[in-house]
């Protein structure tokens, strides 16, 4: 929340100004129209990554059912868009061609959209419609890999950055040349101001630790360690692990999988273990029990080796119906954490991350189409970067999840509730009932900011926790204004 102007007035306005000093250039005042109507839609969310980092699987995860990818053409240069939609629906759009419908193949777990027939390179985009909870509120973008090419990498994330609100950057272990495709992001003004819509995704890590079942633990651990390293801390506000195989394989288990699984797990672990240390041993040696070689296929296909034996593993634990596997699946694979990081930084802060967009929206115009007053225009954009709090709560919001601030757990919760890490209502900030009264609101914000201005003038702090505390102090200022002005 800003004191003073709101940042969503502050950004409309700022388009309106460009509209009027670009009003004799068709393209430009075409994209700044493009900018105010992407306002008032759903939150873009691109899932990015180098080649087999599984960012298709982990789409697959997120909606909950197989619809990603697309089958058939090359994909180096496509960017598919996974949009909420009454009906399934797929759409092409071409370098050379009218948009085309296309054919979709329904499967027992979601679909498939068939490409034969198109040439390497033809394919811009394609939109898939398609109705799942998910996609209510955001649309989901899966774009080309970044290669080892340079060039082709930085032209993937331009585009990503131009067309997304926010990034799922995956990568199998934050390596060197995934933080420099990172660090191309900030080179802009607002990219160095407002470093706060990029979640990096530890991605693939069924197969940390040679596949063995504490491998997700190490997983965690390399996570949390990746969160306190300043080069990632600047570049994205969480680092969280995820398998998108195992997410997706616990979200679409049916009853037959189960079966499967659980006769598995009946036989003697000396006896099946041997047959879980390899896919060709899986698929072709004599497994204690008869299996259709087709089954075998499928469920390794489903679930990995890991997958395999983690999920044998459960049953024999007590996980003895689907649901309880399903449930339990879900929970290793990250895929709830990763959701929960979405939420409180991203979708909760959806008009905040849309400002984001449309600062940069401006600034890229006025670098790359120079015109009399622009310099103003810049300046104005500086302005509200440096005046917006939304964004400096998002920055405190990543540093609450590390321990570099060294706030006690106590004061990291309250400090991560009062600048909506909980949900950005005002009940939820001031951790009241949602129904509470305007006057139980007001006393609540006002202890608050009186607690928290003491430590922001403590000289005994540290100057990092001073700063931290700065921000609570400013958000409890905002919810009094909001209040005052008559708001819940």
């Amino acid at each position: 929340m800003t004191v003073g102007l709101r940042l969503d007035e502050a950004v409309w306005g700022l388009l309106h100004q460009a509209l009027q000093l670009y009003r004799d250039n068709p393209r430009a005042t075409d994209q700044l129209r493009h900018e105010l109507a992407r306002l008032e839609q759903p939150l873009r969310i691109a899932v990015a990554g180098p080649w087999r980092s599984g960012k298709s699987t982990l789409l697959n995860a997120l909606m909950g059912e197989e619809v990603a990818p697309i089958d058939g053409v090359d994909g180096s240069s496509l960017f598919t868009w996974y949009e909420d939609g009454a009906q399934p629906r797929a759409t092409a759009y071409s370098t050379g061609h009218p948009p085309q419908e296309l054919a979709i193949v329904k499967s027992p777990t979601g679909m498939r959209v068939d490409l034969v027939g198109w040439r390497a390179g033809e394919l811009r985009d394609v939109v898939v419609r398609w109705p799942t909870r998910t996609l209510r509120q955001v649309t989901l973008i899966d774009t080309p890999a970044t290669g080892l090419d340079e060039q082709d990498r930085a032209s993937v994330m331009d585009r990503v950055l131009r067309d997304a609100d926010a990034v799922l950057y995956l990568t199998r272990d934050g390596r060197d040349s995934d933080l420099r495709v990172l660090e191309g992001t900030r080179e802009s003004a607002v990219g160095q101001a407002a470093a706060i819509n990029v979640v990096m995704v530890l991605s693939r890590v069924d197969e940390t630790g040679g596949g063995r079942i504490d491998g997700l633990l190490t997983a965690r651990q390399l996570a949390r360690r990746q969160h306190r390293d300043p080069r990632v801390d600047a570049l994205c506000v969480n680092v969280v692990p995820c398998s998108g195989l195992l997410g997706l394989a616990g979200r679409i288990l049916s009853e037959s999988d189960f079966a499967v699984l659980a006769a598995l797990a009946r036989v003697s672990r000396p006896e099946l273990e041997p047959h879980l240390l390899s896919a060709d041993r899986f698929l072709r040696g004599d497994l204690p029990l008869r299996l259709d070689a087709g089954v075998r296929a499928a469920l390794l296909d489903r679930l990995g080796l890991f997958g395999l034996r983690l999920a044998t593993t459960l049953i024999r634990t007590g996980c003895d119906t689907r649901a309880k596997l399903s449930a339990e699946l879900i929970r290793r694979s990250g895929l709830t954490e990763l959701r929960e990081s979405m939420a409180r930084f991203l979708v909760d802060r959806r008009d905040t991350l849309k400002a984001r967009s449309a600062l940069a929206a401006v600034e890229a115009l006025v670098r790359a189409e120079p015109a009399r007053g622009a310099d103003e225009l810049l300046g104005r954009v500086e302005q509200i970067l440096v005046a917006a709090h939304e964004f400096r709560e998002l920055r405190l919001l990543a540093a609450l999840r590390t321990s570099r601030l060294g706030f006690d757990a106590e004061l990291a919760a309250e400090a991560q509730r009062l600048v909506g890490g909980d949900g950005i209502g005002l009940a939820a900030r001031l951790g009241v009932e949602h129904d509470a009264s305007v006057q139980r609101l007001w006393d609540a914000a006002a202890e608050a900011q009186w607690r928290w201005r003491n430590r922001a003038e403590d000289p005994l702090l540290r100057l990092a926790q001073r700063r931290g505390a700065q921000v609570v102090v400013r958000s409890c200022e905002g919810m009094l204004a909001e209040l005052a002005e008559g708001g819940r």
